[in-house]
C-alpha cells in the first residue's frame, strides 16, 4: 500500500468532510464552557436547546437563513444543532453525535485539541525518521527507530525506547496546557473552543471576516494531518517499511533530484 493511495484519500475525505462545525461569533453569549456543569448551561424551564442562543446576535443566521441539507452530504438533512456558529461547518454529523449544545461545544474543543496534536504529529513522524539516526550518533545514545526506519508507536512498536523522563515531560506540558484551557472555558465571556489566547507573534488578525479566514485553515489543515498521521500508522504497519524509505520523493526531493540528474549526466556521457 502506497503513500500515494493514502494522500489520494486523505485528500477525498478532506474535502468531502470540509467541516464538522463553524466560526463562532465574537461576544456571544451562547458561548459557554462545555467543562461548566451542566445544572449550569441548563435549567428545568429550558424547552430545547436555544435556551443559550443570543437570538439578537446579528451574525447568527436564523435556521429560516440556514440550508435544509448538509453541504456536505446534500441528501442528508442539517443537524439541527450545526448553525453555522464556528469555522467550517458545511452541517457534517451524520452520526447525530452532537445532540445538543453541550455535546457540540465539547465535540468542537476535542476537534481543535486533536488537530494541533495532529499537524504537530504529521510534522514530527517523518522528521523523527530523517534525522533520529543522526541526533543518535551526535548525543551517542542508542536510535529509536527500528530495523527498517520505523517510529515507535502502537502498531510499530518500541514505545519502551522512548525514555521516561520525556514522557512524564510531555503528558506534565500537554496536562497543563488542557487544565488552562479549562480554566479559560470556565472564566471567559463568550468563549470560543479551543481560543487559549497565545498569539505571540500577533498573527491573529483584527478583523473579523480575517479570523474566520485563519480559523478555518486551522481546522482544515487539522482534520487533513488526522487523516495523514492514521495513513503514517496504518501504511507502515502494513508495509513493515518506514514512510519516509518507502516514498522518499515526499521526503527527500532534492536527494532525489540530484540522483534524476546524475543518471541523465550518466546517459549523456554514455552517449
Amino acid at each position: 500500500m502506497k503513500t500515494y493511495t493514502f494522500i489520494l484519500t486523505g485528500l477525498a475525505g478532506a474535502a468531502t468532510t470540509e467541516a464538522f462545525f463553524a466560526s463562532p461569533a465574537q461576544n456571544n453569549a451562547s458561548m459557554r464552557s462545555p467543562f461548566m456543569p451542566s445544572t449550569t448551561l441548563q435549567s428545568a424551564t429550558a424547552p430545547d436547546n436555544d435556551t443559550f442562543r443570543n437570538d439578537s446576535e446579528p451574525d447568527l443566521p436564523s435556521d429560516q437563513d440556514l440550508p435544509k441539507f448538509s453541504q456536505s452530504i446534500p441528501f442528508f438533512a442539517r443537524p439541527k444543532e450545526l448553525k453555522q456558529e464556528f469555522a467550517g461547518d458545511v452541517g457534517f454529523d451524520p452520526l447525530n453525535f452532537a445532540k445538543n449544545r453541550d455535546l457540540l461545544m465539547e465535540y468542537r474543543e476535542a476537534e481543535i485539541k486533536h488537530s494541533r496534536l495532529a499537524m504537530l504529529a504529521a510534522l514530527g513522524w517523518p522528521m523523527s525518521e530523517l534525522y533520529d539516526i543522526k541526533i543518535a550518533a551526535m548525543l551517542q545514545v542508542e536510535p529509536i527507530l527500528d530495523a527498517t526506519d520505523r517510529v515507535p508507536s502502537l502498531f510499530n512498536g518500541g514505545m519502551e525506547k522512548v525514555n521516561p523522563v520525556w514522557w512524564g515531560f510531555c503528558l506534565g506540558l500537554t496536562a497543563s496546557i488542557d487544565l488552562y484551557g479549562v480554566s479559560r472555558a470556565r472564566s471567559v465571556e463568550g468563549y470560543t473552543p479551543g481560543d487559549l489566547g497565545w498569539d505571540p507573534m500577533g498573527f491573529y488578525p483584527a478583523d473579523k471576516k480575517d479570523r474566520m479566514d485563519m480559523q478555518l485553515a486551522e481546522v482544515k489543515h487539522g482534520r487533513l494531518a488526522m487523516i495523514a498521521v492514521t495513513g503514517f500508522s496504518v501504511q507502515e504497519f502494513v508495509t513493515g517499511i518506514g514512510i519516509v524509505d518507502e516514498t522518499p520523493l515526499f521526503f527527500k526531493p532534492l536527494e532525489i533530484l540530484e540522483e534524476v540528474l546524475g543518471d541523465v549526466a550518466n546517459i549523456v556521457d554514455l552517449v
